[in-house]
């Protein structure tokens, strides 16, 4: 029986309990202070340069209240001045020599050039006019629950409630003891600064559990070296669009920690948690929240951030309290047991560092008892929100292929060979399907790539596999070993093996990898015009060739400061010169048990060949269950802003919009960017995506924002008489299309380039726009399905589970525009059940012990689908069916995706983002040039990465 309902950790105020006032003390900027402290700050800054109002920075003096008081509040990254805006806020006031102490280092951090005699004279005057001893604390009442509804109805909390409310909350589950599961007890301790201190822009509170958790793997030779991790929880603020009610979000996951020498990230910090005996600063209250200072590597050198000889941890007088930086990233592990020197120590686990022995995530039932353990402490003021219920469109997609037969445990001889004769026909019919789809995509022509391979035996894998997925035994022509040719009546497929020899190598030097900046950038240029020349001379050999598949080692294998030497990126840079769109595959795993080995190798094989496919723009499109719900001949069009860094891959910015078109009569999945005015096939967006350097005319938020309007606007009108359905992802696109965020959304109306939104009328009777949410930053909650609903004797076990489908909010008063779709466990979860635990010790329902740290908990996310406009007459319901029903492509996908198909598409062409400058012309006859276009005892630490998200983030969701 399906689950008819499942629970989120989403919590709404009791309306029975009215406000939330707290007394908070608060400390304000003069309001005469805004003058001179920004001569100071743009003194010795070129004009011309800034592209907006002149702001004066707290960032660097907020993450120093971070590391050394972190029972401050700080909510804002730039300063604002005046009694109606606190910049600080503490349950108790400062000592007002520390806080001058404070004022008095922010001021001498602002001048760009502080040596410069004009900058120190500038700074005297400050200091002259005026008084930092000034500074007061005053008490205020301040209701957490203070909003405004938006235009569009949604509720609109104010900015301190975003910082505060999470913060008074984490500090409530803090003090309520300990979680205790199993016989063993975890402690919880709050995290400073996770609502707002030295990322303002983040709206949750975090809480970690310390001591670490301490797991030594048996093995031949009896325990081996431990591993180390802590439970976490976050608390955040949230709304959900047209609904007057804010929402609180809990969410639970893990933070493991490293043994052994700390890789530090080029150009990124590393964030270390520590909980002092006595406080850092001279004088100032001690806590026992964990305090958060940052190390960065800058030229080859590793320090504090606001360290140094003249930096702002000295001029308070802190690093004389915390550890030589040289030993911390050299022997984390010295700490990390027992501690040493008072001092307690755990460096956080990233991905960029290799594999962990403890597994990511958490499974439903072990999240479910840590988050409601933690709700306890929300009461009286929220109240859980209602569960979700199933939506009474619950029909899958109809499939284009036919699903084989299952084979059952105790079937006779007879009945087996029945079933394997069936199944035979099956998968014939099934590769007349694709082979038929696949011609039509190619339009007459002949699929021919490339295997461009290091081993024999992925190369004959791939070969098996494609002659497998398209039923091609019977037609072959040519048996390798270095061509494969078949030709079927519908479409012939031609392969090509060729080494990839010294091309898949190292970048780099043998004895290290390429220096970050110039000599990195140096070698992507010389291995990609290494692998064009090699590309192109095979096309030449090989006329129609469209795709090579690269056997190359995975990401794994270039870890910590090896990331740089992956010759990833330039293969695919120096394909796409050639014409060619590119699918890498990993040799065969030899460290892996052999059986398990040759399945995963067989698993990948299949997953890469299907992909490939799917770059020459082939798709079966799931085939909706509504009838004339749905309009027929209905586009569906994805917008996605393809983005880059310059701290990326190859060090150059990117931005560029693109739209995904999957059109009913079209064969090929299409696609276009703003700068070309038709509908091109998808591998040729891929190919046009890679060399793209940002110019000056996109460096501005307001140059992005009006070159994105212009483009959707563009699109909808060349749409406008034909049903088109407009998806959207909302953490990506909304960015640039303000409209998108839930307080600019309204019902039924469109808002382009800032101005007021419009009836969707004026855009045609054919147009509906669906907003997509995912999980990340905790914007739709976690959730579970309660197991006692299906079995009655489970009722207070809290046992949880997974449920596929469609839910519907059973929320009094809203207009029935939002609803959630999830997905079920992956399918390469087939060794994992619901109970499995990391945290505490469990044991199953047959008494044996479901203690698995070690395995990756896989967590589907609860996506939010907004109907933000529909036509006259349209069924909500039927429409949020519609595009979850886009999530479930069995035909292509073993598992359901995680966003709707068309969503999907364009993301992955984030794979092609990859700008790098040229500094000659590839050969232009190759294909398509390319253009530049945490804690329990006193004096314990822990650190990770800022810029990264933790563990847990990184394992729960659709991958």
């Amino acid at each position: 029986m399906a689950y008819q309902h499942v629970r989120t950790a989403s919590y709404m105020p009791d309306p029975a309990q009215g406000t939330f006032p707290v007394l908070r003390h608060t400390l304000s900027l003069p309001a005469h202070w805004e003058e001179p402290l920004g001569q100071l700050r743009d003194h010795g800054r070129p004009e011309g340069r800034w592209h907006g109002p002149r702001r004066i920075p707290t960032r660097e003096i907020n993450q120093l209240i971070r590391t050394t008081a972190p029972d401050v509040v700080t909510v804002a990254s730039n300063a604002t001045f005046g009694t109606d805006s606190p910049w600080l806020y503490c349950t108790e006031p400062f000592p007002t020599p520390v806080t001058n102490l404070y004022a008095a280092t922010w001021l001498r951090n602002l001048p760009r050039h502080p040596d410069d005699p004009d900058a120190r004279r500038l700074l005297a005057e400050c200091f002259r006019e005026l008084d930092t001893g000034s500074l007061t604390w005053r008490a205020d009442t301040i209701d957490l629950l203070e909003q405004q509804p938006s235009p569009g109805g949604t509720a609109k909390p104010t900015r301190l409630v975003y910082r505060l409310l999470p913060d008074e909350l984490a500090a409530r589950i803090a003090r309520q003891g300990a979680y205790e599961h199993g016989g063993r007890q975890l402690t919880f301790h709050q995290v400073a600064g996770a609502g707002g201190g030295y990322d303002a822009g983040s709206s949750s509170a975090e809480l970690m559990s310390w001591p670490p958790i301490e797991y030594r793997p048996t093995g031949r030779g009896g325990e081996r070296k431990p591993s180390y991790y802590a439970a976490t929880l976050r608390v955040g603020v949230r709304t959900v669009p047209f609904s007057p009610v804010p929402r609180i979000h809990l969410s639970a996951g893990i933070r493991r920690f490293v043994t052994g020498k700390v890789w530090m990230p080029f150009r990124k910090g590393v964030s270390v948690y520590l909980l002092p005996e006595i406080s850092l600063v001279p004088d100032a209250p001690v806590s026992r929240r964990l305090s958060v200072a940052m190390l960065q590597w800058r030229n080859g050198t590793t320090d504090w951030r606001q360290g140094g000889p003249s930096g702002m941890l000295a001029a308070v007088a802190a690093l004389d309290g915390l550890p030589s930086v040289d030993r911390l990233v050299k022997e984390a592990d010295h700490w990390i047991g027992d501690g040493k020197d008072g001092i307690r120590l755990a460096v956080g686990h990233q991905a960029a560092m290799g594999r962990h022995p403890i597994g990511t995530g958490l499974m439903p039932s072990e999240r479910r008892r840590l988050i409601e353990w933690a709700e306890q402490a929300l009461a009286p003021e929220f109240v859980p929100a209602p569960k979700l219920q199933r939506s009474r469109y619950g029909r899958p997609p109809v499939r284009q292929l036919t699903k084989r037969p299952s084979m059952p445990k105790n079937a006779t001889a007879e009945e087996l060979a029945a079933l394997l004769e069936r199944t035979e026909r099956t998968a014939a019919d099934n590769a007349r399907v694709r082979r038929a789809a696949l011609a039509a995509t190619l339009d007459g022509t002949d699929l021919v790539g490339f295997l461009v391979h290091q081993t024999d035996d992925q190369r004959d894998r791939l070969v098996a596999t494609a002659e497998s997925a398209l039923g091609l035994t019977e037609f072959r022509r040519e048996r390798g070993p270095e061509t494969w040719v078949w030709e079927a009546e519908e479409l012939t497929v031609r392969l090509h093996a060729h080494p990839l020899g010294e091309l898949g190598s190292p970048l780099g030097a043998e004895d290290r990898p390429p220096r970050a900046g110039q000599e990195h950038d140096q070698a992507i240029r010389e291995r990609r015009g290494r692998v064009a020349e090699a590309m192109t001379r095979l096309r030449e050999q090989v006329p129609g060739a469209r795709i090579a598949l690269v056997e190359l080692e995975g990401s794994e294998a270039f870890q910590g400061p090896a990331r740089r030497t992956d010759p990833k990126y330039a293969i695919r840079l120096g394909c796409a010169d050639a014409g060619l769109v590119t699918q890498f595959i990993r040799p065969l795993d030899t460290a892996m048990d052999t059986a398990d080995a040759e399945k995963d190798a067989a698993l990948r094989a299949e997953a890469a060949w299907a992909d490939g496919l799917r770059q020459t723009g082939m798709r079966l499109v799931p085939q909706h269950t509504l009838g004339d719900r749905i309009p027929s001949g209905l586009n569906q069009v994805a917008f996605h802003l393809v983005e880059r860094r310059v701290d990326g891959p190859t060090g150059r910015a990117q931005f560029t919009p693109i739209a995904v078109l999957l059109r009913p009569d079209a064969p090929c999945v299409l696609g276009r960017t703003a700068d070309t005015s038709e509908w091109m096939p998808y591998p040729d967006l891929l190919r046009i995506l890679t060399g793209r350097v940002r110019g000056n005319d996109l460096r501005t938020s307001a140059q992005q924002s009006a070159v994105t309007a212009a483009f959707i606007r563009r699109t909808l009108a060349s749409l406008r008489g034909t049903p088109t359905l407009v998806l959207s992802h909302a953490q990506d696109v909304r960015k640039r299309w303000p409209w998108l965020t839930n307080g600019g959304l309204e019902v039924d109306r469109i808002g382009l380039d800032g101005g007021p939104a419009q009836r969707i009328g004026l855009y045609g009777k054919h147009l509906r726009v669906v907003r997509v949410a995912d999980s990340g930053r905790d914007e739709t909650p976690q959730w579970w399905a309660e197991r006692e609903e299906r079995e009655e004797e489970l009722a207070g076990q809290q046992r949880g589970g997974f449920g596929m489908g469609l839910w519907v909010p059973d929320e009094p008063g809203a207009p029935g525009r939002v609803f959630y779709s999830t997905a079920d466990k992956a399918s390469t979860q087939t060794k994992l059940t619901n109970d499995d635990a990391k945290l505490t010790p469990h044991v199953n329902p047959a008494g044996r012990s479901a203690h698995r740290p070690t395995v990756n908990a896989w967590n589907p996310e609860l996506l939010e689908l907004t109907l933000a406009c529909l036509q006259p007459g349209d069924d909500p319901e039927a429409w949020a069916a519609f595009v979850h029903q886009q999530r479930v492509c069995k035909d292509d996908y073993r598992d359901v995706l995680g966003l709707p198909l068309a969503l999907h598409l364009a993301r992955l062409a984030d794979e092609y983002a990859l700008p790098h400058d040229e500094e000659e012309a590839v050969d232009p006859t190759a294909g398509p040039v390319v253009g530049t276009g945490v804690e329990d005892g006193p004096g314990q630490l822990a650190f990770d990465f800022d810029t990264d998200e933790d563990d847990e983030d990184q394992a729960h969701g659709n991958a």
